[in-house]
């Protein structure tokens, strides 16, 4: 299993749920998708993102004033 990690600090929504859509589709089942983000409507689409794909959240954080991080697996 490996970790790979999407930077979308800066793009306004609905874009980082659009790159992490993509994203994920290019990893083997069982890695992790890390997605960094600071983007308030992406703490919701995200983790509802994940959950209606089956895909399980090991991780979600604040990474300061407004920035966040969440784990997706591929599953």
């Amino acid at each position: 299993m490996a970790a790979h990690v999407l930077e979308t600090d800066g793009q306004v929504c609905p874009f980082p749920l659009v790159e992490a859509k993509r994203a994920i589709d290019a990893l083997p089942v069982g890695d992790e998708l890390v997605i960094n983000f600071d983007c308030t409507q992406a703490t919701e689409s995200l983790p509802l993102w994940a959950a209606d794909e089956g895909y399980p959240v090991t991780n979600f954080a604040k990474r300061g004033a407004a920035e966040w991080t969440i784990t997706v697996q591929k599953a």
